[in-house]
């Protein structure tokens, strides 16, 4: 199997022409025709996981995040991609494009926690975020629990002091669409990177606003990556990497 297989199957389930305009989805570092036997799956090229394929003596990286996001303005020797084009390691990125796939970021982050009654909710901007009613209602205080429970990390929330039933969805940086909070009719949203200002002003609109972490809220979809690309290619062995690289104290 080869790195052109391997984005033919992931493109198939998650097509790069369903990404956002300003995004960069695709093979973006090495060769299409390269032979794959080992593969890392991570949220983020990162050393950790770059590594992790040079040990493993893998060929490929699986992201989330593409490696590439911006337009490059040099290639050092201590840059991500230089290391992997030295080390001839290809890197597919899947992105927006996962994000909103069946089955991908934000699905996966609502089966997590235990949402019911799923369904989308496109943004005004024409993102499709996700609406869905917890297994049962919660205050605030207990939802913040309950999703530290499930993700770990570290939860910042602002309470509505209101009981949470129906909540607004949106994996990874959604901290802006506080105000679909108010359109949708959701008691609360959970995301990440969320501005102080949002968390008191939805606070005073009567909403709760949780930031469970742009880590916390995406990588849970690596393992689900892993178990699909380990059915699909049964001759290639998978590595997982869930190193964020961000410390707390």
């Amino acid at each position: 199997m080869t790195v052109n297989d391997i984005f033919d199957y992931l493109n198939s389930l998650y097509p790069v022409n369903t990404a956002c305009d300003f995004d960069n989805p695709g093979i973006l570092v090495g060769d299409k025709s390269a032979e794959v036997q080992r593969a890392v799956i991570s949220l983020d090229c990162t050393d950790s996981a770059i590594e992790k394929t040079v040990e493993n003596r893998c060929q490929l990286i699986i992201t989330h995040h593409p490696v590439i996001f911006e337009p490059l303005k040099n290639v050092l020797s201590d840059s991500p991609v230089y290391r992997l084009i030295k080390n001839g390691i290809s890197v597919i990125s899947m992105h927006t494009n996962l994000d909103i796939g069946k089955g991908g970021v934000n699905d996966t982050l609502c089966e997590v926690l235990g949402l019911k009654n799923t369904e989308k909710y496109s943004a005004d901007d024409g993102f499709p975020l996700n609406t869905g009613l917890l297994p049962v209602q919660m205050t605030p205080e207990q939802l913040a629990g309950y999703i530290k429970e499930k993700l770990g990390g570290h939860i910042k929330y602002s309470s509505g002091n209101k009981n949470i039933n129906r909540v607004l969805v949106c994996s990874g940086s959604g901290g802006s669409y506080f105000t679909e909070l108010i359109r949708s009719g959701c008691d609360a949203i959970i995301t990440a990177d969320v501005k102080h200002n949002v968390f008191i002003d939805t606070a005073r609109l009567g909403k709760s606003v949780f930031d469970a972490g742009h880590f916390e809220t995406e990588d849970i979809v690596i393992n689900r990556l892993n178990d699909m690309l380990c059915e699909h290619f049964k001759n290639i062995e998978f590595f997982t990497d869930h190193t964020s690289g961000i410390k707390y104290e």
